[in-house]
């Protein structure tokens, strides 16, 4: 099933029919069916859905506020910052396609729905970038070939400015 960016439509995770999806990382896949509508509810984090034109989930993410330590940072980016204890950043915390839907560079346009809705959303909530917590290597490398850069002392954990974020979208 092929289809081009413009026939996906994203909103937010309400009672849409989560067990078709299957990404092929159970983590993700469970989530998805058992946790996502209930962290919705508790504001604990914020799941999308990718809706194909045939209104299936073609994919998801979450979104949450995050702290992040300035020593976690790479040095370059923490000199920027102020010396605060907790920085505010925004936390890509889940990050799925659909197995049908693979291979069609639809994460890209999650992550990309992610980025902007991160990006718009710091004119009411502060946040210097988004941090991404990548599942396995796939991820992480992903997420790199993204502009993402990984944090000090954690490798699967990657962030990305939000004056980096701007310049894609203005």
């Amino acid at each position: 099933m092929s289809s081009s960016p413009a026939s996906y439509s994203f909103e937010a995770l309400a009672d849409h029919d989560r067990a078709a999806l299957t990404c092929g990382i159970a983590e993700l896949d469970d989530y998805l069916r058992q946790q996502a509508s209930q962290d919705a509810r508790r504001k604990v984090a914020a799941p999308f859905v990718m809706m194909d034109s045939t209104r299936r989930i073609g994919g998801y993410y979450t979104l949450s506020a995050y702290g992040i330590r300035s020593a976690e940072l790479p040095p370059a980016v923490a000199k920027k910052l102020p010396k605060y204890p907790l920085i505010p950043a925004t936390l890509l915390g889940r990050l799925a396609v659909g197995s049908e839907h693979q291979g069609q560079k639809l994460g890209r346009l999650l992550l990309m729905d992610a980025l902007h809705r991160s990006w718009r959303n710091t004119v009411e909530v502060a946040s210097v970038g988004v941090v991404a917590e990548a599942i396995n290597e796939a991820a992480r490398k992903f997420y790199l070939h993204h502009e993402f850069i990984p944090l000090l002392d954690h490798s699967r954990k990657l962030f990305i400015a939000m004056g980096t974020i701007k310049k894609v979208f203005v």
